[in-house]
């Protein structure tokens, strides 16, 4: 990481700190529309927002490699076969009251925690670091690939599972929803035929005991 000067403070923002400053927002702002959204499509697409401006916030970091990547996996990939699973799954496109756990006050109260343990760590690690925008890309793709398939093979692969086991997880639902559904029709079908069958039987029953009456009245 290139450090630079500390010739400026907080109070005196430059524009790209500012753009990084209005991007977060906008971001944030998405983040939590995903989050409290009762429409499943809306949240995926509102996801595709949040993490594009995670994207731009790691072009304005000079980290280029990091913010292609995090469009080409997270928003070209886990996005799609999010909405795939929706599809599959034939999870409902309207409003769902499902969608709401009850949890809120819970899941936000885990959120606020874990956002401030990770404001404290990121702090008190980089407090004095500062990142110099205007000279050369730290995280170029040239230095981040050069140290991801040198030190950070086995976690880069080990996350690429994540796609598998997405995909997998949405064929699995599919398939079970797919069992469910023919089991629930061949089991209609065969209701169908024994009423036929009761039906018929009946009929011949009648017809049956109507048959000596009418030889009594030749």
């Amino acid at each position: 990481m290139t450090l630079a000067a500390a010739t400026h403070g907080f109070l005196s923002p430059t524009g790209v700190e500012i753009a990084f400053l209005l991007v977060g927002l906008v971001t944030f702002g998405a983040a939590l529309v995903t989050v409290t959204t009762r429409q499943l499509v809306h949240a995926a697409l509102w996801l595709v927002v949040t993490l594009g401006g995670l994207a731009v916030e790691y072009l304005l970091l000079t980290a280029e490699f990091i913010a292609w990547v995090q469009v080409l996996i997270y928003v070209g990939s886990v996005v799609v076969l999010l909405l795939f699973g929706l599809m599959l799954t034939k999870a409902p496109i309207g409003r769902s009251p499902d969608a709401d756990s009850g949890n809120r006050w819970a899941a936000l109260a885990v959120a606020l925690t874990a956002a401030a343990a990770l404001v404290w760590v990121v702090v008190d690690a980089f407090r004095t670091t500062w990142i110099d925008l205007d000279g050369p890309a730290a995280g170029s793709t040239k230095v981040t690939g050069e140290s991801l398939f040198q030190n950070w093979v086995l976690p880069f692969e080990a996350l690429s599972v994540l796609l598998l086991a997405a995909l997998v997880g949405a064929i699995v639902l599919s398939r079970k929803a797919k069992a469910n559904a023919n089991a629930t029709q061949a089991g209609a079908a065969a209701d169908r035929v024994r009423t036929d069958r009761a039906r018929a039987d009946r009929a011949d029953t009648a017809a049956t005991a109507a048959e000596p009456g009418k030889d009594g009245v030749r």
